[in-house]
């Protein structure tokens, strides 16, 4: 299914995920549409934000300075807030990327979808679940970052997928896939696995990328929960179907 290009804004929070994963996001986000504003946040004299400078130019990314006015506060997060409510009112997007592990943009990231924009998020595992959650994908970038090394190395290397029986141990994945086939199901039981994707992006935040799989269709066969049929001239059309009956 080809996603038609967009505009988007990526903006990153500095103080909560590592420079070493932007490669990888930047590389993923480029999927989805052209990335035209590129903001970083953060108090760049501090020490700890040393390693992102070569990455700003390397990407022709904005850095944004923010003091830290008071201890214990973060100014990035509030600055970053402004600007994202500057930019749903100036600017004509169809998406914005929220790098960060900050459970406190929650809140946001539902003002910016009451517009009809969509919020990719990328953050570090520790992202606490209602900020995960709340994203319309969400990715974590060590997932995404051991999968880039991987693809790169060896595109047959599998070594970060989760196995058949931890992929079945995952309850809350397998309620996710068994509804969104019931839900996009014709009289025979059959689904496309275009309507399935398109249903799991609409209601909820997931990805096959958290789970080592490049595309949905891979991770449902690995599953081994559904019965798969392969159609088209091509082989292009995908269809799956609940195979606990």
């Amino acid at each position: 299914m080809i996603i038609p290009q967009i505009n988007i804004a990526m903006l990153i929070d500095c103080d909560n995920v590592s420079a070493k994963y932007i490669d990888s996001i930047i590389n993923d986000l480029s999927k989805y549409g052209t990335i035209n504003i590129r903001n970083a946040y953060g108090n760049w004299k501090d020490k700890r934000l040393q390693g992102w400078e070569d990455i700003l130019h390397k990407y022709n990314i904005k850095p944004i300075q923010q003091f830290a006015y008071t201890k214990g506060k973060n100014a990035s997060d509030i600055a970053m807030v402004i600007d994202i409510m500057d930019l749903l009112y100036t600017r004509n997007l169809g998406a914005l990327a929220l790098v960060t592990s900050d459970s406190d943009f929650t809140p946001v990231v539902s003002r910016i979808l009451s517009n009809g924009i969509t919020v990719y998020g990328y953050g570090e595992e520790k992202t606490p679940e209602s900020f995960v959650n709340a994203c319309s994908q969400f990715i974590y970038v060590e997932k995404l970052f051991d999968y880039t090394k991987e693809d790169v190395a060896s595109p047959s290397s599998n070594n970060s997928k989760l196995t058949k029986v931890q992929l079945r141990k995952d309850t809350k994945l397998v309620a996710l896939l068994r509804k969104a086939a019931e839900q996009t199901s014709d009289d025979s039981g059959w689904s496309n696995i275009a309507a399935v994707g398109l249903y799991i992006n609409q209601n909820s935040s997931f990805s096959p990328i958290n789970y080592g799989y490049k595309k949905l269709g891979e991770l449902i066969k690995a599953t081994e929960l559904f019965d798969v049929r392969i159609l088209g001239e091509n082989k292009t059309v995908m269809l799956i179907r609940d195979n606990r009956n």
